[in-house]
């Protein structure tokens, strides 16, 4: 998972992390530095690394934690190198409130039915991007997963974890 050094949506992370790990997986943290990451709601984390040393082949999904300082992840290399290196190794690609803002950026979402924070800039990005954005809380479009915001930290959780299971 994915968060914004600082500014990341504390439950979009803490909520899908804890039903991921009650359903036996093993979830890192990776942030643009290996510095302490600081939610908006206050929660400190400490990254297991930093994006720029994730390797998708050791991974089963890339998460994009949202937030308001998530939409700097999108402007990251690393962070959109690993997303496009997730993607066309077939892996799950999910990202919840502004996070898909970096599947855009990354270019996996041409053609894919995704959803975002109904944020007028976000919503067009998905546009821009090919992707058909659709209001809905959750979307999963093949291996892609999108989640409008912490209202649906849960659904998203549990979407990931089923289809982990796989």
């Amino acid at each position: 998972m994915i968060v914004a050094q600082n500014g990341f949506r504390d439950e979009e992370l803490l909520v899908p992390k804890e039903i991921l790990e009650k359903a036996g997986h093993i979830v890192m943290v990776a942030s643009l530095t290996r510095g302490k990451a600081i939610g908006s709601r206050g929660a400190v984390v400490q990254p297991d690394m930093a994006a720029y040393e994730a390797n998708a082949e050791f991974f089963g999904a890339v998460v994009i934690v949202g937030g308001p300082g998530s939409p700097a992840l999108a402007e990251d290399a690393s962070v959109t190198s690993l997303v496009r290196t997730a993607n066309d190794k077939g892996k799950i690609v999910a990202a919840i409130c502004l996070g898909p803002m970096t599947l855009a950026k990354a270019g996996v979402i041409s053609g894919r039915n995704v959803t975002v924070y109904p944020d007028r800039k976000a919503i067009m990005l998905m546009r821009e991007s090919a992707a058909r954005y659709t209001a809905q809380g959750l979307v999963s479009d093949g291996n892609i997963v999108t989640a409008d915001g912490p209202g649906n930290a849960g659904p998203f959780g549990e979407e990931l974890a089923r289809m982990l299971k796989r």
